[in-house]
């Protein structure tokens, strides 16, 4: 069989994130929603077919400390939410049309937002961030990158790949195992396990044989001398 080779995920570093979190305007209600959005897909670590098609009725208007996802192959996980994205979401509630499609985010005309609408203003606010962090100008972000993202920041703070799977919604850990080979953190855990031998300091003990062969040597060389 043909090994395939495996890249390491693309992801962003916490400055990095927060540049992009940070580029909406939060003056315009476009901004309002698109920061909605960037902050949830990246909390929740959504894949963008779930961020496009979560509906208002998986979600606690009231609280909105939770949500309600429907995953891949059907797979549902509620997530527990930062403050800071239920904020954003709030904010995006407050000023949400109340006409036009169920779903939780709609583009200008009311209609539910698709994935290559959120395609878009993902890339445009990355460039706006990326004036302010030039590191993000060589990267290229796209959805997945931002569910990458939050794997690796759940990983890094729960040391737990099992924790990263259920909340990604993985089926398996195999899935989600890319993430380790991705941490160097866990690679240095394992190098500093892995303890070197050592070496007992002592004397060189010469054997006898020796001993009486080197001053056999010695007398002969006096002798010519």
């Amino acid at each position: 069989m043909k090994k395939v080779d495996e890249a390491l995920v693309s992801h962003l570093s916490r400055d990095e994130m927060q540049a992009l979190l940070d580029a909406p305007n939060p003056r315009q209600v476009s901004g309002i929603r698109d920061r909605a959005m960037l902050h949830l897909a990246f909390a929740a670590g959504l894949r963008v077919s779930e961020l496009v098609s979560i509906r208002l009725d998986q979600i606690d208007r009231q609280t909105v400390t939770s949500i309600h996802i429907m995953g891949k192959g059907r797979r549902e996980r509620v997530l527990p939410l930062w403050k800071e994205t239920t904020a954003a979401l709030k904010a995006w509630l407050a000023d949400r049309p109340a006409s036009g499609d169920a779903e939780l985010f709609l583009n200008a005309v009311g209609r539910a937002m698709t994935r290559a609408g959120f395609e878009y203003i993902l890339a445009k606010h990355a460039a706006t961030a990326a004036q302010k962090l030039p590191s993000l100008a060589d990267k290229r972000i796209t959805p997945h990158v931002l569910r990458h993202t939050c794997a690796m920041h759940t990983l890094k703070a729960t040391r737990d790949v099992r924790k990263v799977s259920l909340w990604l919604g993985h089926a398996s850990l195999q899935s989600t195992e890319i993430y380790l080979r991705a941490d160097p953190t866990e690679k240095l855990e394992a190098l500093a396990a892995m303890a070197p031998p050592s070496l007992k300091p002592g004397r060189f003990a010469a054997p006898d044989k020796l001993l009486a062969m080197l001053k056999s040597i010695g007398r002969s060389t006096n002798y010519v001398e």
